[in-house]
């Protein structure tokens, strides 16, 4: 079993049981590469600790897209910095419904990393304040927890590298919007359109109008289905929520291409499809 979600309320009371999740903020901002921490140094869940996106949850851009993943080893240094466990539960969150770095940080944790519980923060920031919860704004910023000594045991099955992507009889599900799949509209990378053959579902139709996951039936009855299926976006970053939307609706999970667009289109060779 894959965990996947916990609502706000649930996640009050698990911070006051006998064995508290690690709570990770993962709020980010694309193009604001110190965002993140800012907003978390100005408030945050309480006890939580911030995880980067782009320091912590990926590698240095280039070649391989936006955000490719960082290296096994760099991972665990960021998992022990922060005092991960197997033994205790992690919840990760952001602010935009886990449409940016907390999918991929379950993802990363979840899928790749072996962690057996994990969870998003159902509705984010919004749900947690909806709730009641406190928010905590007299943190050291340098302040860390003990350390932890896991060593995950990386699992390169849940992803797939951009030379088999087109060879993979997979269904490839594209998790950018509509119009960046059709290639009328292309605000970040410098070519439009999509790969073929891929089926578009923006990782936004996964939420309802508050920010929280649709329910389980809903989502089984909308995602495609396929025997095997490979989740992409722009950078390898919203294509994870597709990955935790297949969780909540109890289906099998697609391998995640991480490189994504801004990878695939480093190379000219590989072919580009407009239109539907």
């Amino acid at each position: 079993m894959t965990y996947s979600l916990i609502t706000a309320t649930a996640l009050v009371d698990a911070l006051e049981g006998a064995n508290p999740p690690r709570v990770l903020d993962c709020r980010a901002r694309l193009g604001e590469p110190d965002a993140g921490h800012r907003l978390w140094g100005e408030a945050h869940l309480p006890g939580s600790y911030h995880l980067d996106l782009g320091r912590d949850l990926a590698g240095p851009p280039g070649q391989g897209g936006r955000h490719p993943l960082p290296t096994p080893t760099a991972f665990t240094a960021v998992v022990q910095r922060l005092g991960i466990t197997p033994e205790q539960p992690v919840v990760v969150y952001d602010d935009m419904g886990g449409q940016l770095a907390a999918a991929r940080a379950w993802w990363m944790l979840a899928c790749w990393a072996g962690h057996p519980d994990v969870r998003v923060l159902d509705g984010g920031l919004k749900a947690w304040l909806a709730a009641g919860g406190a928010l905590q704004e007299d943190s050291d910023p340098e302040a860390m927890p003990t350390g932890s000594d896991w060593q995950p045991a990386y699992r390169d099955q849940s992803h797939v590298p951009a030379e088999e992507v087109l060879e993979d009889t997979a269904i490839k599900v594209d998790a950018r919007s509509t119009e960046r799949f059709r290639g009328d509209a292309e605000p970040i990378d410098p070519v439009a359109g999509h790969i073929p053959g891929a089926l578009c579902r923006p990782s936004a139709n996964n939420l309802d109008g508050d920010g929280h996951f649709k329910s389980a039936e809903d989502l089984a009855s909308e995602l495609p289905e396929a025997d095997s299926l490979i989740a992409y976006c722009g950078s390898g970053v919203t294509a994870c929520h597709n990955i935790l939307a297949y969780a909540v609706a109890g289906r099998s999970l697609p391998r995640l291409y991480v490189g994504s667009w801004s990878e695939w289109i480093c190379d000219p060779s590989r072919p580009v499809a407009t239109g539907d």
